[in-house]
């Protein structure tokens, strides 16, 4: 799905004037970049509240470390790099928060699956949305920016500083993975997305 990606040359104008104390430009740029970097979070860390809780660090870092972007590298990789950081430390976070939990015995074991009850899309985009989930996360990042977001191999490896060739490795055995569940756990979707 090409087009997803923000067009750079109008966001680095919005980039530059932020930086130089505009107000209104910065406004601009938060509404530019805020379905981004929550699709971003969302694919880092699979839950929607999560994802608004990332999201809004970022916005913040944005205000407050906009002038530390030294325009090295395109403003989506360093914006990039500051949500995928955002949710790395809220994954830590929520991971100590378990563990507590797990010690007091209080961790609920049903919410996962009355979530995905809830969810209102077809049995393909159902079954695809689990078997996306279920990928290491190193994959399914890859997988999100290039299959859904549009991104090339040289673009995902400026985003996460990885040697593009690995980034096609990877995102091949998510291509990869994803099919052979699909077609272990629901042959005829494949058949039916086959005609």
């Amino acid at each position: 799905m090409t087009g997803a990606n923000l067009p750079d040359d109008t966001v680095e104008v919005l980039v530059r004037r932020a930086q130089g104390g505009d107000s209104e430009a910065f406004e601009a740029l938060v509404r530019r970049v805020y379905d981004q970097v929550y699709r971003w979070a969302l694919v880092q860390t699979g839950d929607n509240d999560d994802a608004d809780d990332v999201t809004q660090e970022v916005l913040f870092r944005l205000f407050t470390k906009l002038r530390s972007y030294k325009r090295k590298s395109r403003f989506t990789t360093w914006l990039y790099q500051v949500t995928r950081n955002a949710a790395y430390e809220l994954g830590r976070k929520r991971a100590t928060q378990f563990r507590y939990r797990d010690k007091l015995g209080q961790v609920d074991q049903g919410t996962d699956a009355v979530a995905a009850e809830e969810r209102p899309d077809n049995a393909v985009t159902t079954a695809i949305r689990v078997l996306f989930e279920r990928l290491p996360s190193r994959q399914r990042q890859i997988f999100d920016l290039a299959d859904l977001q549009g991104y090339s191999p040289t673009e995902i490896g400026e985003m996460l500083d990885m040697n593009p060739v690995t980034v096609r490795a990877n995102l091949c055995k998510a291509r990869r993975a994803i099919r052979a569940k699909l077609i272990e756990h629901h042959p005829q979707m494949v058949e039916e997305l086959g005609r």
